[in-house]
């Protein structure tokens, strides 16, 4: 049988190899403490110390990355959700999912900072996500992670007057998330003009 089949490297040998080389850089920095000491007092490292102290690196470097996992998912998540629907037609398609936890307050601050870095997209986005989150505080029209924009305008049409505004943001908001359309600061001067004669009903 040629060698050339067997497997040269895996994910799991790799981290084998990792984790040796971190326990053997640490035994070597504790090995090199234990050498300056000498002078002031006989210290020992304890076995047991040194395979608690391996432990707690891991744990710690465990909790960080599913830190940053976590962060980033709630993030970029969005962006999987939409690459996921893609392909669908923008009026049936799934209104962009976000993490629901953030204040109208949170989204509007998030909407300017989008703007003042010229991200019209992304400031629009979050106009869009204000207004949701401002019709679920007032039992309007609450969270449902299956409603499309269809769905919202058609549901807002039979509640709300006038319409136009909520059209403005709706309709943007299909435009960025499954057109070509580039998004322009008139847009968004657009939207937040929607969204103020909203606020103010």
């Amino acid at each position: 049988m040629s060698t050339d089949t067997f497997e040269k490297t895996n994910l799991g040998w790799q981290l084998s190899q990792l984790q040796q080389q971190v326990g053997e850089w640490s035994e070597y920095q504790f090995y090199r403490f234990q050498q300056s000491l000498p002078e002031w007092a006989p210290v020992s490292i304890s076995p047991w110390l040194i395979n608690l102290l391996k432990f707690l690196f891991w744990l710690v470097l465990a909790l960080v990355i599913a830190w940053v996992g976590w962060r980033l998912w709630r993030e970029f998540g969005h962006y999987v959700y939409s690459w996921l629907a893609g392909g669908r037609d923008a009026s049936g398609s799934k209104a962009k999912v976000y993490s629901t936890d953030l204040s109208v307050g949170l989204w509007l601050e998030r909407s300017q900072q989008f703007y003042r870095q010229g991200n019209y997209r992304e400031a629009c986005r979050c106009l869009y996500m204000a207004i949701l989150q401002h019709l679920h505080d007032t039992s309007v029209v609450p969270h449902k992670p299956s409603r499309t924009d269809g769905e919202y305008l058609q549901l807002l049409r039979s509640i709300v007057t006038p319409m136009q505004p909520y059209e403005t943001l709706i309709t943007t908001h299909e435009q960025l998330c499954f057109g070509n359309t580039e998004i322009l600061s008139e847009n968004y001067q657009q939207c937040q003009q929607a969204y103020r004669e909203i606020a103010q009903e």
